[in-house]
């Protein structure tokens, strides 16, 4: 959490404790990032972020509304933005989810959950055998007996519990999916369990396509409504992308234009975000370190090393001897053995200070790893599994190595 520095203050303003017009900003963005970044505000784990929120909930409320069409829940235990990607990529699902019947035993589990009140137990047994018979009505089937649907349901279950949807009061599902027939565990519903799905515009049966799912509310088409549904889109995307260019954008390339001054500057009012427009469009940057975003370099080696290979890419691509050819839209395709290439020469100049494992790794599996890392943050994409396509976003980054000296 940001701790919050406040120069001194009169005598009087110290009896009142109010906060000053810097403090009351910068809470602001605080409780927008928050808000973003969090399944939700928890009134007992977080109470200064719920009553900051609390104190400028109108403010908050418009802005996301006008700007987004998200709309906020607030009860007594919890504040919760209702966040909707306007494109939905693979990396927004849930990390610990590995098979489809993770969702489906997740989303059969709320189903279950629907008719329990806050506070009532019940058990594991009671709710696979009433999942099972539901699904098997829906003319799906899953098997207790199979270890890897056992699975499936546990890390489901585990998902639940870190959402603080349940609690277990006694027993571990991991135990009941070793040995199902000796074991069982005993759960309890939170306040969370009916507010964990978003609200829906309409009854979900009225739904035809997928891409109506997506929607935050019912648009006219006249051109007001026409207009809002285009700028939500726009902010949605900003919001929950990691990056969006010119070319990922597939409105009016105009509209995009028309709208980045306004963007760049409503964004850092309310975020705190740097702005800045390029060639290939605009890029977004996270100035407080201690933001709850995760942002781009993560912590993680994979990062420092797909850095390093954007800077031997660019260094490449100067060259005119090499050849590289960047195309007007701004990317730049590369085969795998030209990847591969630039990795060995990387790991003779910087192999000392890399992890024992991207050491020892092979060099088209350690170019794979790169690649998928810079796909899941909008840096390129694969090509008919032969040309890593780099967009001019990773034309903006050049690292390297150095030494730092410390006093003693």
């Amino acid at each position: 959490m940001v701790k919050i520095k406040v120069g001194k203050l009169s005598s009087k303003r110290q009896r009142m404790n109010l906060p000053d017009r810097n403090e009351i900003e910068e809470r602001k963005q605080i409780c927008m990032s928050a808000l973003l970044n969090r399944p939700w505000i928890d009134k007992e784990k977080n109470a200064e972020i719920y009553y900051w929120i609390k104190d400028q909930y109108f403010e908050i409320k418009d802005w996301f509304m006008r700007y987004t069409g998200y709309s906020i829940v607030m009860n007594r235990n919890f504040i919760k933005l209702e966040k909707v990607p306007a494109h939905a990529f693979p990396w927004m699902g849930f990390q610990e989810f590995r098979e489809p019947l993770d969702y489906a035993l997740f989303t059969y589990s709320l189903w279950y959950l629907e008719n329990k009140t806050e506070g009532e137990q019940f058990l594991l047994t009671k709710l696979v055998i009433d999942i099972r018979q539901y699904m098997v009505e829906q003319g799906m089937d899953v098997n207790w007996g199979n270890y890897y649907h056992r699975l499936s349901m546990a890390r489901a279950l585990r998902k639940l519990k870190n959402l603080n949807i349940v609690r277990s009061v006694d027993g571990e599902e991991a135990n009941w999916a070793l040995k199902y027939e000796h074991h069982d565990v005993l759960y309890e519903c939170t306040c969370y369990s009916r507010y964990i799905l978003r609200s829906f515009p309409d009854e979900l049966s009225s739904y035809t396509d997928m891409n109506q799912l997506k929607e935050t509310m019912p648009y006219g088409t006249d051109s007001n409504e026409i207009e809002m549904k285009r700028r939500h889109e726009l902010y949605r995307r900003f919001l929950l992308e990691p990056i969006l260019l010119n070319h990922q954008w597939y409105g009016d390339p105009s509209y995009l234009q028309q709208e980045a001054s306004f963007l760049i500057k409503n964004l850092k009012t309310m975020f705190g975000w740097e702005g800045s427009r390029y060639r290939e469009g605009i890029l977004l940057f996270e100035t407080n370190s201690m933001s709850e975003s995760e942002t781009f370099p993560t912590q993680f080696a994979l990062s420092d090393m797909a850095m390093l290979l954007l800077g031997e890419i660019r260094s490449m691509e100067s060259n005119s001897e090499i050849g590289m050819k960047v195309e007007l839209n701004g990317f730049l395709r590369l085969t795998k053995n030209e990847i591969e290439r630039a990795l060995i020469h990387l790991k003779a100049r910087f192999g000392e200070f890399w992890t024992t494992e991207h050491k020892k790794m092979n060099s088209a599996v350690l170019a794979e790893e790169i690649c998928d890392h810079l796909t899941e943050w909008g840096f390129g994409h694969w090509e008919d599994h032969m040309f890593f396509v780099l967009n001019g976003a990773g034309g903006r980054w050049k690292v390297q190595y150095g030494s730092t000296e410390q006093a003693d």
